[in-house]
């Protein structure tokens, strides 16, 4: 380590977040990483920089507690009571508690559909689920309002905010005690039948646990990882599961089972939205824990514990947590289930995972994601590539103003971006670099910042009289795309992907944009008014 890069970080950690960044930067460049000389040990250069970066998130952890807004965040619990607590204290409106009997079958999620079609999102509580003890939380994360609560920040923030904070990494903190380990069952006594776990759609193969947050290490690096993956019920200690994504999850158990070894995981059941969030972020040097990322999220140490299998750190206020492992060359029929897309998937890895151990607090409350399109499933997914994408394209394109992945296209496959051209060219930048950034998206819209990129109805305005198809749109064939997207090729999962360049030409008359002043609008509000019309 050179001294004068360690009098310069020792000389920065002093002023804050922004010189700490910019000298976290400068040290990677300065210093080459040498490749990891075993297992999950760093060699020193590469240990000093991890450790520069972590004590940079301890610093940040003072600004970020009040939000990147200025505005405190509620980090008193980082449980999903603790999100049920802030809810039904400043918004009391936004949950709903039902008290008659429902049935695992169908009623759980149809009822989240049923409130969005009248427009509404609340998180629902199932106090009393036929045949089961255990009251079921659904539609946890159906709200943009509440995400961007739990941030302390607005809707409109919510995707800056986001890409700001999970680029700060925060170590995580190992707890002794975990409400979690009040009821354990192994062995013989593991039994997943007892979990109130909804059949969602009368197209599933079985009742499946669709807000599973599986955690499992790289056998090679040590490094953990934590995300969503659909799991199938299939008896008292199996569940099929899917790994679909190809991300890290895969990448692991991959290792794994080129090793002949089982991949060791744990499934957590039961936790706050922003580990969701956390756990969402895609884009991240590899020696990173998406634990960390949880941390920056919070503005704190997020707290953890370790369980029975590898050692294993998943969170301390979980609700359940069960213990097992993904078998190495075993595959099994799975699915099909009710995705995202609003079709049913028959497309699987066809992994399995094996309970050995289930852990779960005393009054437990079973969490579960609402499957199809509804917001539940979609909107932290949808979030989050609007942030992931949106950093992208701030490093190379600062005219961008906004990105927008529209619920009503799976919160995946079409991405809206807004910018204040000020070259011809950069939209053909802003589609190729959204493209690149997340594979999920097929179709990216460059629209000019007049255009609301939020109101789909603006948006196809846009394309509809700012685009001559010859030379405004762009195709990409042969690039890789989601399994999940019954348009990709069932065996390459390739399709070809498109960009719509809907700003209007540089440099050259176009008509005007009719538009109503602000202070017409209001003064017209005023009369209508006094005409005893409300709006």
């Amino acid at each position: 380590m050179p001294n004068e890069a360690s009098e310069r970080f020792l000389r920065m950690r002093m002023h804050g977040e922004a010189q700490g960044h910019t000298l976290i930067r400068v040290l990677e460049r300065e210093i080459e990483p040498k490749p990891r000389t075993n297992g999950r040990r760093k060699p020193p250069r590469v240990a000093f920089i991890m450790a520069a970066r972590r004590d940079l998130g301890y610093l940040c952890a003072a600004t970020t507690s009040q939000g990147v807004s200025g505005r405190r965040v509620d980090v008193s619990s980082q449980t999903m009571r603790g999100f049920l607590e802030m809810i039904d204290r400043d918004f009391p409106d936004e949950i709903v508690r039902i008290t008659e009997p429902v049935r695992r079958e169908f009623d759980i999620t149809s009822a989240v559909f049923e409130l969005e079609r009248k427009g509404r999102n609340p998180v629902v509580i199932f106090e009393s689920v036929e045949g089961f003890d255990i009251p079921v939380v659904t539609n946890l994360a159906g709200s943009r309002l509440l995400l961007a609560a739990a941030l302390g920040v607005t809707p409109e923030e919510l995707p800056d905010t986001l890409r700001e904070r999970r680029q700060i990494y925060i170590p995580a903190e190992v707890v002794d005690d975990a409400p979690w380990r009040e009821v354990v069952m192994e062995g013989d006594d593991v039994d997943l039948t007892r979990l109130p776990i909804p059949l969602h759609f009368d197209i599933d193969a079985a009742p499946y646990i669709s807000a599973g947050q599986i955690t499992a290490r790289d056998p090679e690096t040590g490094v953990d990882t934590t995300g969503f993956h659909r799991l199938m019920l299939k008896g008292r200690d199996r569940l099929g599961v899917s790994l679909h994504s190809r991300r890290r999850m895969y990448t692991y158990h991959q290792k794994a089972e080129a090793r002949g070894e089982d991949l060791p995981a744990a499934v957590t059941i039961g936790i706050h939205p922003l580990h969701y969030m956390g756990s969402m972020a895609y884009h991240y040097p590899p020696d990173v824990r998406k634990l960390e990322i949880i941390g920056g999220l919070f503005g704190e140490p997020y707290r953890v514990a370790a369980c029975g299998t590898d050692g294993l750190e998943v969170p301390a206020g979980a609700e359940i947590v069960i213990e097992g492992a993904i078998l190495a060359d075993v595959r099994e029929p799975e699915g099909p289930f009710s995705e995202l897309t609003g079709y049913a998937s028959y497309r699987s890895t066809e992994n399995v995972f094996v309970a050995k151990r289930v852990s779960m607090r005393k009054d437990v409350m079973f969490h579960s994601v609402a499957s199809g399109m509804s917001a539940d499933h979609l909107l932290i997914a949808a979030v989050s590539r609007e942030a992931e994408i949106l950093n992208t394209l701030k490093r190379h394109l600062p005219t961008v103003t906004g990105v927008h992945v529209p619920l009503n296209t799976a919160g995946a496959l079409t991405a809206v971006v807004g910018m204040k051209k000020t070259e011809e060219g950069q939209p053909r930048q802003a589609i190729m670099a959204a493209l690149g950034t997340e594979f999920y998206c097929k179709c990216v819209v460059v629209v000019d910042d007049d255009v609301d990129i939020f109101n789909l109805s603006d948006v196809m305005w846009a394309v509809s009289t700012r685009v001559r198809a010859e030379e405004d749109l762009v195709f990409v064939p042969g690039a890789m795309g989601a399994i999940l997207d019954p348009t990709s090729d069932p065996e390459t999962h390739t399709l070809t992907k498109v960009g719509v360049d809907a700003t209007k030409p540089k440099g050259r008359d176009f008509a005007a944009r009719l538009v109503i002043p602000d202070e017409q609008r209001v003064r017209v509000r005023g009369i209508l008014e006094r005409a005893g019309i409300k709006l």
